[in-house]
């Protein structure tokens, strides 16, 4: 694979959102029970020192377990973050690899509970939880 290769099963993203425009392209594989999140880092992505920035992985981790959560819920509801934790455990830089793995720990009527690993290349950076209030979508 090259050094700019997408891993296997990522396909472009298929929500697209103002906010994360000016990240893109962002990637994205669907399982079951999950949506995967990936990108290839760029110099967009990082702070003044070159790593990715904290911001962008507490913004990826909440698309990816909320993602994540409408999945387990068959895409019937809207989510809404109440809660958000994110622990930094590594870093990384420009040109790696990184993608969001997310597990539903509980899905219910009204609440959703999640958590997720921040890997680049393959290499933890980063773990998040969150809880999502689930909320009808509306007709019309």
């Amino acid at each position: 694979m090259s050094d700019n290769a997408i891993p296997a099963g990522f396909e472009p993203h298929f929500r697209k959102s103002p906010f994360t425009d000016p990240w893109e392209p962002l990637y994205a594989r669907t399982t079951d029970k999950a949506v995967i999140l990936g990108l290839r880092l760029a110099t967009p992505h990082t702070n003044s020192r070159g790593l990715i920035h904290g911001g962008l992985i507490a913004s990826l981790a909440d698309n990816a377990m909320g993602y994540s959560c409408a999945q387990a819920l068959g895409w019937e509801v809207s989510l809404v973050t109440i809660n958000l934790a994110v622990d930094y455990i590594g870093s990384a830089g420009i040109g790696q690899w990184l993608s969001v793995e997310s597990e539903v720990i509980k899905s219910g009527r009204t609440v959703c509970f999640v958590q997720s690993l921040v890997l680049a290349d393959d290499t933890v950076i980063a773990r998040a939880n969150a809880t999502f209030r689930v909320v009808p979508k509306k007709e019309g």
